[in-house]
């Protein structure tokens, strides 16, 4: 079963896109959400999806940006792009990228429908779920170190993930995620986190306001920041700042 996900800053048009499509019936799952394209490259190794609904005008990574990164590093990634009509010449700007279909808003059930079942067939014959292999160079407690001393140094680059380390060692990212979680005891998506919110308390307590905390350690998108960092210790920034 294909995995779908979508990324809207639109909270509306996000439960509008998840609530009209009957994904079961499509042989689909839906898996997840986000509101920017920021958030979305920090959740995506969790979701793993198949197919992305992504719209061209977001804060802080639009659609175009989150496109360019997505499909470097996913190069199975299907993506479909939402636009306004207005916006449909700027997201033309697209065409240069591995886009495999443009939907203008306000979305039509069936037009969306249509899509998903093309897309399908697409997928089924790039066949993405053999990906892993067995050729994979095997990945020794050592490499682990080293991999997490390189999160350690590099935590605050907002573009740092599961995908963008495995492709920096020459690993398949499945086979990284499997092997991280087995040595270190979690998942390299929490163990980034922690780097990530461990030292936005320290910021928190030294007075750093919510906005300049959040691009120190790479998450330079406010809501999202706000939500992992209350998420991660109970409290909101400004609560936990006093």
């Amino acid at each position: 079963m294909y995995r779908v996900m979508i990324i809207d800053d639109e909270t509306s048009a996000r439960k509008l896109l998840h609530a009209s499509i009957d994904w079961e019936g499509l042989g689909l799952e839906f898996v997840g959400e986000a509101a920017s394209g920021i958030e979305a490259i920090n959740i995506i190794d969790d979701l793993r999806p198949d197919i992305v609904f992504v719209d061209i005008f977001m804060p802080f990574m639009n659609g175009i940006e989150f496109t360019k990164v997505a499909t470097q590093r996913y190069p199975n990634l299907v993506i479909i792009v939402l636009t306004g009509f207005d916006d449909f010449e700027y997201a033309r700007q697209c065409v240069c990228l591995p886009v495999v279909e443009y939907m203008l808003k306000p979305i039509v059930r069936k037009d969306v429908q249509d899509v998903l079942i093309r897309v399908k067939d697409i997928l089924k014959k790039r066949n993405i779920h053999g990906q892993d292999r067995m050729g994979d160079p095997e990945i020794n407690p050592t490499a682990i170190d080293q991999i997490v001393a390189y999160i350690k140094e590099n935590y605050t680059d907002s573009e740092i993930n599961l995908a963008s380390v495995a492709q920096q060692f020459g690993f398949n990212s499945s086979y990284l995620s499997r092997k991280f979680k087995q040595e270190t005891g979690q998942s390299f998506v929490d163990f980034l986190l922690k780097c990530r919110m461990d030292r936005a308390i320290i910021l928190a307590q030294s007075g750093k306001k919510m906005f300049e905390a959040a691009n120190e350690v790479g998450i330079p998108d406010p809501n999202y920041f706000g939500r992992c960092f209350k998420k991660y210790t109970g409290m909101s920034f400004s609560e936990y700042k006093g």
